[in-house]
C-alpha cells in the first residue's frame, strides 16, 4: 500500500482514483476544483479529500493528475497551491492529462529540481475504460521511475508501456488520436454511404467487421451512429483540444497531417451544429445534416 493523491475528478479521474483505492488498496486523498465532487468521491470510496492540490500531495509517495489542459496542469503542479510545493523527495508525479509534450518536459525538469520524479502518462480507452479499469497508459520518463510507478498505475490499466523519455507518452497519445480521427471519419462515410445505398447497416457491419475494415470504433459505435445517437462518450470539444495539440506539435516537428487537419475542421462543423458534447462518432451528423 502506498500513500497516493489524485488531482482532478472528471469523468476519467473519478473512477481512476476509485480503482487506486479499491483495486490497488492504496491510501488515497483527492482534490477537485469543485469541492463537492471531491467530497462525493471520499464518501463513495471511503477516502479523503483535501482543499488544495498541495495539501492532497503532502507526504504522498505517488501523485496523479488528470485535468483539462496545459494551463490547468501548470496550475495544479507548479502553481501557488500546486503539488510540487509539498511533494517529498523521491516521490513520483504521474500526469494522466492529455497535454503537450512541451509541458511534459517542462514538468519533468521542474519536478527533478525538487528531487521529485515525473512520468507523463496519458490514457486511452475513454470513460468506459476508466470505469472498468482497463485503460491503455502511454508513459514517458526514466525507466527506473517507470518500473517503480507501474504496479500502482496497473490499478486502472489493461496495458502500460514506457515509450521513451519525458514527453514520449504525450507524443504517443497524439499518434493515437491521429489514428482515431481518420478511422472515425472513414466509418462515418461508410455508414452514410451504406444508408444512401439502401443497405442494412447491421448486416453489413456484421460481415466487414470480421475483415480488414474492422476496428474498435466499428464494433462499439456503428449501432449508435446508425441510430443518430451521440449524447455520450468522448466529447467533440475534447477531441478538438487533442487534435489542436497534435497539429501544433506537427508544426514544430515538420510532420504533414492533411487528413488530421481536415477531420479537425469537420469536428468544427459538428460544433457549429451544437454537438460540442456529442461523442466523436458524430462526424456522421455533418454528412446527414
Amino acid at each position: 500500500m502506498a500513500k497516493v493523491a489524485f488531482i482532478g475528478l472528471g469523468v476519467m479521474g473519478f473512477p481512476m482514483a476509485g480503482h487506486l483505492k479499491t483495486k490497488g488498496g492504496h491510501d488515497v486523498t483527492v482534490y477537485n476544483r469543485t469541492a463537492a465532487k471531491a467530497a462525493a468521491w471520499a464518501e463513495k470510496f471511503a477516502g479523503k479529500a483535501a482543499p488544495t492540490p498541495a495539501q492532497a500531495a503532502d507526504g504522498c509517495d505517488f501523485v496523479f493528475v488528470c485535468v483539462g489542459n496545459d494551463d490547468d496542469l501548470r496550475q495544479v503542479t507548479t502553481g501557488e497551491d500546486g503539488v510540487l510545493k509539498t511533494m517529498k523527495p523521491g516521490s513520483v508525479l504521474i500526469d494522466n492529462t492529455t497535454a503537450s509534450a512541451e509541458v511534459a518536459r517542462e514538468l519533468y525538469a521542474a519536478a527533478r529540481a525538487k528531487g521529485v520524479d515525473f512520468i507523463d502518462a496519458p490514457v486511452s480507452g475513454g470513460q468506459a475504460g476508466a470505469e472498468n479499469g482497463v485503460l491503455t497508459v502511454m508513459c514517458g520518463g526514466d525507466e527506473a521511475v517507470f518500473e517503480k510507478a507501474r504496479p500502482v498505475i496497473d490499478a486502472y490499466a489493461r496495458m502500460v508501456g514506457l515509450m521513451g523519455p519525458a514527453g514520449s507518452g504525450q507524443l504517443t497519445k497524439m499518434m493515437n488520436q491521429i489514428c482515431i480521427a481518420g478511422i472515425v471519419q472513414g466509418l462515418a462515410e461508410a455508414v452514410h454511404f451504406g444508408k444512401r445505398a439502401g443497405l442494412d447497416i447491421e448486416k453489413v457491419v456484421d460481415v466487414i467487421s470480421k475483415g480488414a475494415a474492422g476496428s474498435w470504433q466499428m464494433e462499439n459505435r456503428h449501432k449508435t451512429m446508425n441510430q443518430g445517437k451521440y449524447d455520450f462518450g468522448f466529447a467533440v470539444d475534447w477531441m478538438r483540444k487533442d487534435l489542436g495539440i497534435v497539429l501544433a506539435e506537427a508544426q514544430r516537428n515538420g510532420a504533414r497531417l492533411p487528413l488530421t487537419a481536415l477531420v479537425d475542421q469537420f469536428y468544427g462543423d459538428v460544433q457549429a451544429l451544437g454537438g460540442n458534447r456529442w461523442d466523436t462518432s458524430s462526424l456522421l451528423a455533418r454528412l446527414e445534416k
